[in-house]
C-alpha cells in the first residue's frame, strides 16, 4: 500500500518538461559576442557585409572589423569602462551593427532606444540604465541634448558640445592602447534592451555575452557550410529591438552573409530592394505581409525577378487566412513563423528542420524547440506543468535566459522562478510531433462569462474578410459578462459593409461566446516598431468613447447578450 501511495505521489508531482529533438550544440567558452560574430571575418574581407540600398553606403567585412575595433578603442579613450551603458538612439543605418559591436567589444553595455520615442521616454531609459554616453544623429539631437550625458553624433556633422563620429574614429587611430587592457568575461553584461515583459512597464533586460552567444548557437545550429556566405538578409526590423540586432544583424554577420539595411518601410522601396539586392531571407511582420497581399502597388513590380526564398514573421501572430493568401501570391517563398522574447536573448522557437531539407514545421506553429532549450507549459491557475496538446503558460529554461531586470528584483522574481524557468506570459502548447503553437498572451485573453476568448483568433477571422485591411480585438469591461470582445477594424477605401455586417461575419465563423460584441471602424491600428498591436491604446480610446457617447447604436451595442 505504501509503495502505491509513493507511486501516486510521484505521478502527481511529475513535471512535463519538453526538450529539443536535436542533440545539444556546443557554446564556445570565453568568447565575447563581437568575437563570436566576427570570427573568421578575415576570410571574407572583401565581401560586402552591410549595405543601405537608399544611401548606397556599404561596409565590407574588413571594414566592419576595422571600425568595430576603432570605435571600441575610441570608447575606451573616452573613459567608458566595463559594465557602463551606452544608449543608441538611431534608426536602422549601415553603421548600427558596428556601433553595437564596438560598445560590447569595449566592455560597455549596448542599450538600443526607439528613435521615434518622445524625449521623456528617452530620458527614462537614459536614467534607468545609468547611461554614460548617447550615440545618435543630427536630426535627433534635439531629443537628447538636455539629458545630461555626452553625445556622439554619427557621420561628419559638427554640433557644438557633441563628439563627431568621424573625428572620434580618426583620433582612435592615433591613441595608445593602454586603455585596451581591461579584460571582458563572457558573463559580463553586454546588452540592456528595454522590454515591457508580461506586466506592460518598460524594464531593462540584463543580457550577457554568454546569453547572446548561446542564443545564436541554438538558433543557427542547422546552418551548414553550404549556407555560409550565401544569405542576403533584409534588415528592416528595428535594430534597437533584440530581434533586429541579434536575430538579423549578428546572425547574418556570424554566417558571413549580407545585411540589406532599411531605415523605414515604404512599399516601393521595399520591393525594389528585394529585387535589386536579391534578398533571399526577409524577417518581416504580419502587417507587411498584409501589404504584399492586398496593396495594388505590388503589381507594379516584376515578381518573377524575386530571389526571395523565405520570410520569417515574429512579434505578432500570423492569421491563417493571411498565410494562405501570401503563399498563393508568392508560391516559391517559404513562410516561417518564429517565437522569441527579449528576456530570452531573442529567438526561442523556430523552423528549419535540417532533416527535412530545412522544411518548416506545421503551418501556424512557431516551430520546434531549439537545441539546449527546455520548455514546459503551466496551468495559469494551478501552476502545474501540462502534458502535450494542453495549452498553458510557456516557460523556458536555458543559457539564454536573462540575468534579470536591471535594478528591479521584484519583477525579476516574478518572471524567473527559483528553478531558472523564465515565465513568458504567453499561452501555448506542444503537439505530438514536437511543434509548438502560441495561442495568445495570458493578459490578452478575454474572459467572457467565464469563457476564454483569444483576440488573435478573432483578428484572423476579421482579416479574412476581403474588405478588411487590418484589425485588432481588445477586451472591454462589462457588468454582465465581465469582459466583451471589441473589434477595431480598418476597412479598405472601396468597402460598402457596415459595422453590423462585420459583426455578423465574425459571428458566422465562431462559437456564440466568441462573437465580437462591438465593431468600431478606425483609420489605423496602433503598433509597436516590431509589429505588436498596442492594445492598451485601443482600450483607452474605446473606454473614453464609451464614457462620452450615450447614443452608440447599431454595431456599437455595449450589451453583452
Amino acid at each position: 500500500m505504501e509503495t502505491l501511495e509513493k507511486q501516486m505521489l510521484v505521478e502527481v508531482e511529475e513535471e512535463h518538461v519538453f526538450k529539443s529533438q536535436f542533440s545539444a550544440v556546443p557554446v564556445p567558452e570565453n568568447m565575447t559576442l563581437p568575437e563570436f560574430v566576427l570570427h573568421e571575418a578575415e576570410l571574407y574581407a572583401d565581401k560586402v557585409a552591410i549595405v543601405d540600398p537608399v544611401t548606397g553606403k556599404e561596409f565590407t567585412y574588413a571594414q566592419v572589423v576595422r571600425d568595430t575595433r576603432r570605435f571600441c578603442k575610441a570608447l575606451r579613450s573616452l573613459g567608458l569602462r566595463n559594465g557602463k551603458v551606452v544608449v543608441v538612439v538611431l534608426p536602422n543605418v549601415a553603421e548600427y551593427a558596428i556601433i553595437a559591436l564596438g560598445i560590447m567589444a569595449s566592455g560597455g553595455v549596448f542599450s538600443g532606444a526607439n528613435p521615434q520615442a518622445h524625449t521623456s521616454e528617452l530620458k527614462k531609459q537614459v536614467e534607468a540604465s545609468d547611461a554614460k554616453l548617447i550615440v545618435t544623429i543630427g536630426s535627433l539631437y534635439e531629443k537628447v541634448k538636455d539629458l545630461g550625458v555626452p553625445i556622439i553624433i554619427l557621420g561628419e556633422e559638427h554640433i557644438e558640445n557633441t563628439i563627431c563620429w568621424e573625428e572620434l574614429l580618426d583620433a582612435s587611430d592615433h591613441a595608445g592602447s593602454g586603455a585596451m587592457n581591461e579584460t571582458i568575461d563572457q558573463n559580463d553584461l553586454c546588452a540592456l534592451p528595454f522590454s515591457s515583459g508580461t506586466t506592460g512597464t518598460s524594464k531593462g533586460v540584463m543580457l550577457t555575452h554568454k546569453n547572446l552567444v548561446a542564443n545564436l548557437c541554438s538558433t543557427l545550429f542547422s546552418v551548414g557550410p553550404d549556407i555560409i556566405g550565401q544569405v542576403t538578409a533584409l534588415g528592416l526590423m528595428p535594430f534597437f529591438h533584440i530581434y533586429g540586432i541579434v536575430g538579423i544583424c549578428c546572425a547574418t554577420l556570424r554566417n558571413k552573409g549580407k545585411v540589406v539595411v532599411m531605415g523605414r518601410f515604404e512599399l516601393r522601396t521595399f520591393l525594389n530592394a528585394l529585387i535589386t539586392h536579391e534578398i533571399n531571407f526577409a524577417p518581416i511582420v504580419p502587417p507587411i505581409m498584409l501589404a504584399l497581399v492586398k496593396n495594388p502597388v505590388v503589381e507594379e513590380f516584376d515578381l518573377s525577378r524575386l530571389k526571395l526564398k523565405a520570410v520569417m514573421t515574429a512579434a505578432a501572430p500570423l492569421a491563417p487566412e493571411l498565410l494562405s493568401a501570401f503563399e498563393e501570391k508568392f508560391p516559391g517563398v517559404q513562410v516561417q513563423e518564429a517565437y522569441g522574447l527579449t528576456e530570452h536573448s531573442c529567438i526561442t522557437l523556430t523552423h528549419g528542420d535540417p532533416r527535412k531539407g530545412h522544411g518548416t514545421a506545421k503551418k501556424n506553429s512557431v516551430g520546434f524547440i531549439l537545441p539546449n532549450l527546455e520548455i514546459k507549459f503551466l496551468d495559469p491557475d494551478t501552476g502545474r506543468s501540462l502534458p502535450k496538446n494542453t495549452p498553458g503558460e510557456v516557460c523556458v529554461r536555458s543559457q539564454c535566459v536573462m540575468q534579470g531586470y536591471y535594478k528591479n528584483r521584484e519583477e525579476t522574481e516574478r518572471t524567473i522562478d527559483n528553478n531558472g524557468w523564465l515565465h513568458t506570459g504567453d499561452i501555448g502548447y506542444i503537439d505530438d510531433d514536437g511543434d509548438v503553437f502560441i495561442v495568445d498572451r495570458i493578459k490578452e485573453l478575454i474572459k467572457y462569462k467565464g469563457f476564454q476568448v483569444a483576440p488573435a483568433e478573432l483578428e484572423a477571422i476579421l482579416l479574412s474578410h476581403p474588405s478588411v485591411e487590418d484589425a485588432a480585438v481588445v477586451p472591454l469591461p462589462d457588468e454582465e459578462a465581465g469582459e466583451i470582445p471589441v473589434a477595431c477594424v480598418v476597412m479598405n477605401k472601396n468597402a460598402k459593409e457596415t459595422e453590423k455586417d462585420i459583426m455578423n461575419f465574425v459571428a458566422s465563423n465562431v462559437a456564440a461566446y466568441k462573437k465580437v460584441r462591438v465593431v468600431h471602424f478606425v483609420d489605423t491600428i496602433p503598433k509597436s516598431p516590431s509589429g505588436k498591436i498596442l492594445r492598451r491604446y485601443l482600450k483607452e480610446m474605446l473606454e473614453k468613447k464609451k464614457e462620452t457617447s450615450s447614443s452608440l447604436s447599431g454595431a456599437h451595442n455595449w450589451n453583452a447578450t
